[in-house]
């Protein structure tokens, strides 16, 4: 195999170090989320799709409970009556606010009361010796779990209404991409998936060889600028760029554009987090499910990229035929690498952060918005759940499309080039967008020329 050396330090107080730092920034992140609304926001719930705030919040420490705890620390149950409450496989989304949850004061002080003890079983708790423990692994484990609910309740507070809640400073302007619109990726195989990196979740692994045709990838996401063009263009009104689902959901919810859009005095607009403004031109679309981009791709005379090419194209170095952990290489990401985090809340425009790049040219590929690929959800040859069967081998052959590289909700630690995330092709509440990609043939066969 080919692929990037790990780059975790096994050194015990580096490993608990790292950690650290790792689950106190979800936390500071959850306290924003959570401590900028009130109380009755946080018991509310804004959409059956979302769960209560509060929900999140105590579920958050139930799970860290669970893991630091129990599984590690051995330690006896707290609460061991809440645990079927934050079940995220036993009650539905929909089903939550009925539940007799902890009051936003109790969910608060469970939370801070589970970080303090965990915190003191990262002082001495081994960092290998079993796959739980190995440089860290189930504390890594919760970092992440915590990230993705606050990116989770971040979806819940764009779908909120009233007030402003959250505020953060915009992206640094970008000089207009001038670059090429698109990047040849060469065929031949490469490695996919990761068994090196430390905290990979289990569907992510192992490491295998992939072989993908050539072909050609947008060189950044698809603008709104671009879907604009589709929009006006009838692409909603025209049922032979949609696949025959996609084509009846949209007819059946009235759906014309990305969520949150409307046109007004022949101006389009959107909704962003309490906030009226213009459609941005050269920002990557944003919320629009799998069968919009797909339609897209097809009206655009092009196609979503398959899981594996839009790995290939984040990670392949043709320098060296290995697989890098990001993009740009094996470093951890910074600002100047990728919009992660919610350090801005939209993504920025479309051929920003060039040193992100790929080794082959691609921007953007961390970062600003979740990518749709062509792919379905399926384990790789030589899967094995782990720790929980829950986390992702259940979801697997489903109703579920691949999404790749992360938003600007997601923490970094939560993101790397081999992360997978995935969902139903009709969710446009994720802030998710996509790219395009085309085989590798000297005719285009009628594809169109699109404004980035």
């Amino acid at each position: 195999m080919t692929e990037s050396a790990e780059t975790t330090p096994r050194d015990p107080d580096a490993v608990r170090e790292r950690a650290r730092e790792a689950l106190l920034g979800a936390r500071e992140r959850t306290a924003l989320l959570t401590e900028c609304v009130t109380d009755g926001e946080l018991t509310s719930q804004v959409s059956p799709l979302m769960s209560p705030l509060v929900w999140d919040l105590a579920h958050i420490g139930n799970q860290e409970e669970q893991w630091l705890l129990r599984a590690v620390a051995g330690q006896g149950a707290m609460r061991p009556e809440i645990d079927p409450l934050y079940d995220a496989f036993e009650h539905p989304r929909a089903e939550r606010p009925s539940l007799p949850l902890l009051a936003p004061a109790e969910a608060r002080a469970y939370a801070a009361e589970v970080r303090g003890r965990a915190l003191d079983v990262l002082d001495v708790a081994p960092v290998h010796g079993s796959p739980l423990h190995d440089a860290g692994f189930a504390f890594g484990m919760i970092a992440q779990h915590e990230q993705q609910h606050d990116e989770t309740m971040l979806i819940t507070h764009q779908l909120r209404t009233g007030p402003t809640a959250l505020t953060a400073p915009a992206p640094r302007p970008a000089t207009a991409f001038t670059g090429p619109h698109e990047v040849l990726v060469p065929g031949g195989a490469f490695t996919m998936g990761t068994s090196a990196e430390p905290w990979a979740l289990d569907n992510e692994r192992p490491a295998h060889r992939r072989t993908v045709p050539p072909f050609f990838l947008d060189t950044v996401p698809v603008t709104n600028a671009a879907y604009q063009r589709f929009v006006e263009d009838g692409g909603y009104d025209e049922p032979r760029w949609w696949e025959p689902r996609g084509w009846e959901h949209i007819r059946a919810h009235g759906i014309h554009a990305p969520l949150y859009w409307r046109r007004e005095g022949g101006v389009w607009l959107r909704r962003s987090f309490g906030v009226t403004e213009p459609v941005v031109p050269d920002e990557p679309v944003l919320h629009v499910g799998w069968f919009e981009a797909d339609a897209y791709a097809r009206w655009a005379g092009r196609r979503l990229p398959t899981e594996a090419e839009w790995e290939k194209a984040a990670r392949f170095d043709p320098a060296t035929g290995r697989s890098a952990r990001y993009p740009w290489g094996d470093a951890d990401p910074g600002p100047d690498h990728a919009n992660l985090g919610q350090r801005h809340l939209r993504p920025a425009p479309a051929g920003s952060y060039p040193a992100g790049e790929s080794f082959l040219g691609v921007r953007q590929l961390i970062g600003d918005v979740w990518e749709w690929t062509a792919s379905g959800f399926e384990p790789y040859p030589g899967f094995t759940a782990f720790p929980y069967r829950e986390y992702s081998e259940v979801f697997f052959g489903g109703d579920y499309k691949v999404l790749r590289g992360g938003s600007f909700a997601v923490g970094p630690v939560a993101c790397r080039g081999t992360f997978r995330n995935w969902d139903h092709p009709v969710r446009r509440q994720i802030f998710s967008g996509f790219r395009t990609a085309r085989d590798a043939a000297p005719d285009r066969g009628g594809a169109r020329e699109v404004v980035r």
